[in-house]
């Protein structure tokens, strides 16, 4: 989408290192990912395809992707910012509260990454380039040069999705603990038994069952 902005409205140079981009490219290819994420993300996240975890069904005896969903893929009830409260009430609108999955809050986040600092890594691939004095990393794809040169964005992109997953998405999941706890061996399965079974009864989770001799 930038290459089609910048194309049919390009005017204005961003970077000497890559003199084709524009400004007009960049900022069009910012709001058309943004756009994008939230409409793939609204659309996708109604299936379990695509957020429930492969697990085998022991009762069923096959492979099974039916599960109780985390509640970023749960439609929540959030408060408006104030700012938007007031915007929204000079439009004669009473719109204080939005119903939205969270993880489309997430998606947008990425978004606004990929579209604003993943292009950087494209620079740095122009530089790169630049300093060999190549105009292409290959000629595999006529007029775009090789698989480098269409993926050079994803250097800090995939670097940026994970850190944001592992750190603001990924939640633990029993069905896996079980399956990790399952490979150990009994005496650490016992210390894990052990452990967690102190834990709740200092948590008033389970009552205290010390036998008396």
């Amino acid at each position: 989408m930038a290459y089609m902005f910048g194309f049919f409205f390009g005017k204005t140079p961003l970077i000497k290192l890559s003199p084709k981009k524009t400004w007009e490219g960049f900022i069009g290819g910012a709001f058309a990912t943004l756009l994008f994420g939230f409409a793939l993300s609204y659309v996708l996240v109604q299936f379990d395809y695509f957020v429930c975890p492969i697990v085998y069904d022991e009762g069923k005896d096959k492979i099974s992707l039916e599960c109780e969903r985390h509640p970023v893929f749960i439609v929540t009830e959030y408060n408006l910012p104030q700012t938007l409260q007031t915007f929204f009430s000079i439009l004669g609108l009473e719109w204080k509260k939005a119903h939205i999955y969270p993880f489309i809050l997430h998606s947008i986040s990425m978004s606004l990454f990929a579209s604003v600092i993943g292009p950087f890594g494209g620079f740095f691939a122009s530089g790169f380039k630049r300093a060999f004095k190549i105009k292409d990393f290959g000629d595999l794809i006529p007029g775009h040069g090789g698989i480098m040169d269409r993926f050079d964005c994803q250097f800090l992109m995939a670097t940026f999705v994970h850190v944001y997953y592992t750190s603001f998405i990924r939640a633990p999941n029993a069905q896996k603990i079980l399956q990790h706890i399952s490979l150990l061996t009994a005496e650490e399965q016992l210390q894990i038994f052990n452990t967690l079974r102190d834990k709740l009864i200092l948590n008033g989770i389970l009552p205290n069952m010390t036998m008396k001799s």
